[in-house]
């Protein structure tokens, strides 16, 4: 009867710690998840730099900064430089790390060859004010597209976004008219990137910003290039694909074997969308 009783309080204790353990795993869990959804946008959007710094100070003086009010109050910077006669203008919309100030040697390529620009520093970041938000960088881009058709003809305006800036890109392009979309390491959506990080978290139910171009791009009509590296760890090439594949067309998908997220200026990007620009549909 002793070693019974001795067997029955092993045995006890040991339950008990399993569940301790158990109790302390499953409240480890939710509080990871609280903070994935408290946290996300800090993570979402890390903007490097918030205060402002104009085109000069940025070496890139052929650029005149603009800034814009948006429909829900935020003012909001551009950097504008013109077209020559007959040249396309991009819309330029960068991702979540970056500023204006940084792009410079990507912006000078881009305008090399008299293409004109007009490249927006979402709200937040680089001099913009508010904080970022989905239905905040579409307004943001609703701003910018606005400027840019008040002063030239929607063909001629081509709305090129990178990597969190892709979501922002289908969005005008599915619901204003515009002349061609280049994507430059785009996703179906920002929720399937954070599913693939956290696989062990309910992403899908924890998600407020979603940026949903796989979508919105059935609404984009205009020729579409997409340009990914095959490298890409950050968003990975696959979804790049799957949101081409999704889009109606006329479409073309140019993968760089070499290209992670971030080299593609080094891998031919910029002559690959001037080429694609200066094509006659």
């Amino acid at each position: 009867m002793q070693a019974e009783s001795v067997a029955a309080c092993i045995a006890s204790g040991v339950m008990k710690i399993v569940q301790s353990i158990a109790t302390l795993a499953i409240v480890a869990y939710l509080v990871a998840a609280a903070a994935l959804y408290i946290f996300q946008r800090a993570l979402l959007y890390p903007a490097p730099q918030t205060t402002r710094t104009d085109p000069a100070t940025a070496g890139f003086p052929e650029a005149q900064e603009v800034v814009l009010d948006t429909k829900d109050g935020e003012k909001v910077i551009v950097w504008h430089v013109p077209p020559k006669d007959g040249k396309p203008v991009v819309l330029f919309f960068h991702g979540n790390g970056e500023v204006l100030a940084w792009r410079v040697p990507r912006f000078r390529a881009i305008t090399v060859d008299g293409t004109g620009l007009v490249a927006l520093s979402f709200r937040g970041y680089g001099g913009s004010s508010g904080k970022p938000t989905e239905d905040g960088l579409l307004n943001d881009g609703a701003a910018a597209y606005a400027f840019a058709a008040k002063h030239y003809p929607p063909e001629r305006i081509v709305p090129w976004g990178y990597s969190l800036g892709t979501g922002v890109a289908v969005a005008i392009a599915a619901s204003k008219p515009v002349g061609k979309l280049i994507l430059e390491a785009p996703y179906t959506s920002i929720t399937n990137i954070a599913a693939s990080l956290f696989w062990y978290m309910p992403v899908r139910w924890l998600m407020r910003d979603s940026f949903r171009s796989d979508e919105r791009i059935a609404g984009v009509k205009v020729p579409l290039l997409i340009m990914h590296g095959e490298k890409d760890t950050v968003i990975p090439a696959q979804l790049g694909r799957r949101l081409f594949d999704l889009a109606p067309g006329p479409k073309r998908f140019v993968p760089f074997p070499l290209g992670t997220h971030i080299n593609l200026d080094d891998t031919g990007a910029v002559d690959v969308a001037h080429a694609y620009m200066a094509e006659r549909d």
